[in-house]
């Protein structure tokens, strides 16, 4: 899906991206999308493109988005959620307990 227009670099990071997002277990038809629009965006970013959307120049970057979002989803659930289910199993003195007490009180049961 690299474009003719892309410098080295840029087929570089296409090629980094994908192969992160198969490796995590995304298909390869979407983890190519995915990483051909984080291209084009930072390209547009960075003035590389001919056309560029307003969304695309104004919006967050896509490095920082991810960054921002690096620690939800796979890092598992939240202490709140923890202990919203350690509450409605029973789990005595789940007040004082910090996220890792709670995993561990919830495996036990």
């Amino acid at each position: 899906m690299p474009r003719q227009s892309w410098s080295e670099k840029r087929e570089r990071q296409y090629e980094h991206i994908k192969e992160g997002l198969t490796d995590r277990g995304r298909d390869e038809a979407t983890a190519e999308e995915i990483a051909a629009r984080t291209v084009n965006k930072e390209r547009a970013r960075s003035g590389e493109s001919e056309q560029a959307s307003r969304t695309s120049t104004d919006d967050i970057s896509s490095g920082r988005r991810g960054g921002l979002r690096s620690h939800a989803g796979a890092g598992g659930r939240t202490r709140d959620q923890l202990y919203a289910e350690a509450r409605s199993k029973g789990i005595d003195g789940r007040s004082t307990m910090t996220k890792a007490e709670l995993e561990q009180a919830l495996d036990d049961r």
